[in-house]
């Protein structure tokens, strides 16, 4: 018993170290490039800016009461909410300005939002940019 004792002692004194620990070359691994996600140009993000759109001009302000708007656009698997939803007149055109976030595969996004009615209770997006 005691010769067991003492070779196991052994294998534990002279243990792993990470000191003698080397760098395994053998695995070799790729990155993916990045994309310019979150830019007019990206589909996805054209989408959910069309959700947002889309919820901000249907909301009904008074009904809401202050409280924030949820969206969420099963295509490209985005959401967020939309607060701060605000009216005014620019140029005479109805517009509703608010903030919203933005949460995606690339990360959380915080953006400030304006949209206009053309008429007939079509709205375009004037401003959607990050801050």
């Amino acid at each position: 018993m005691a010769v067991m004792l003492l070779s196991l002692g052994g294998c534990g004194m002279g243990g792993f170290s990470l000191d003698k620990a080397g760098i395994d070359r053998s695995i070799i691994t790729s990155n993916v490039p990045s994309t310019n996600s979150g830019t007019a140009t990206d589909a996805g993000f054209a989408a959910d800016q069309t959700t947002v759109r889309n919820a901000a001009s249907s909301a009904d302000l008074e009904e809401l009461g202050g409280q924030p708007v949820l969206w969420a656009n099963a295509d490209t698997g985005s959401r967020g909410s939309i607060s701060g939803i605000a009216e005014t007149r620019i140029k005479g055109e109805l517009c509703r300005v608010f903030s919203t976030t933005r949460e995606s595969f690339d990360g959380v996004t915080l953006y400030k939002g304006r949209i206009c009615m053309l008429g007939a209770g079509a709205w375009r997006i004037d401003e959607f940019e990050a801050g």
